[in-house]
């Protein structure tokens, strides 16, 4: 019995003293790894007070395989930020499906609360302005692009009541401006739910404030 403990121990140590083997990462997959990494470590930091050295280190690699990889941190930035704008553009897009305008609304509301509350590091990143980024690339773009989508419905809605089609873009960056800027005080607080903030959102947007509701709901959750 003294023998087999013996065996036994031995083998425990030589096993422990074995050195594991690793598993390497393809190109493309080390690349979806740096690029979550930075995306998380830019919605922590910033850009600016981001550093290649913290990417590589988080990534257990050495810095000049970020650098082959986005040729620096404004290289990987930008991929990160393109990745957002392309996803949060893509679900607002594909959840405007309603035909009623307080309904395309709601979804609108409830789309951009569900992706912060689902992706915080994403829009964190989006949110955070960088003097390298244009236009083009952060979270106003989203939002102009979804404000063209939104001036073509409200066009078509104030031709059939008479209204000047005009004013369409002016109501229309109205809307997703007020939508925009509470998701950005919602990020940090929180409260209400989702669901309660979108309704207070259409509220005050479809009644205006000589006619609020004292408790509203959304129609889409009704229904459903």
């Amino acid at each position: 019995m003294a023998d087999e403990a013996t065996d036994g121990r031995r083998r425990a140590t030589a096993a422990a003293a074995k050195p594991t083997s690793r598993v390497r990462m393809s190109a493309a997959q080390r690349r979806e790894q740096l690029i979550a990494i930075g995306r998380q470590v830019f919605a922590e930091r910033g850009f600016d007070a981001t550093s290649i050295e913290e990417v590589a280190s988080r990534a257990k690699v050495s810095k000049p395989v970020v650098y082959e990889h986005f040729g620096g941190k404004e290289g990987l930035y930008a991929v990160v930020v393109d990745r957002e704008v392309r996803a949060l553009l893509d679900r607002i897009t594909t959840a405007l499906t309603a035909g009623h305008p307080r309904e395309l609304l709601e979804q609108a509301a409830l789309t951009l609360l569900t992706y912060i509350e689902e992706e915080t590091s994403g829009f964190r990143v989006l949110v955070r302005e960088s003097p390298l980024m244009s236009a083009t690339g952060n979270f106003s773009s989203v939002m102009n692009d979804v404000g063209h989508q939104v001036e073509h419905i409200l066009a078509a809605e104030f031709s059939s009541r008479g209204y000047d089609p005009k004013l369409a873009e002016l109501y229309s960056q109205a809307l997703v401006g007020m939508v925009a800027l509470t998701g950005r005080w919602w990020l940090e607080v929180r409260k209400p739910r989702k669901e309660t903030v979108a309704a207070h959102l259409v509220n005050l947007a479809w009644n205006g404030l000589s006619h609020l509701e004292a408790e509203p709901g959304l129609i889409t959750r009704k229904r459903a």
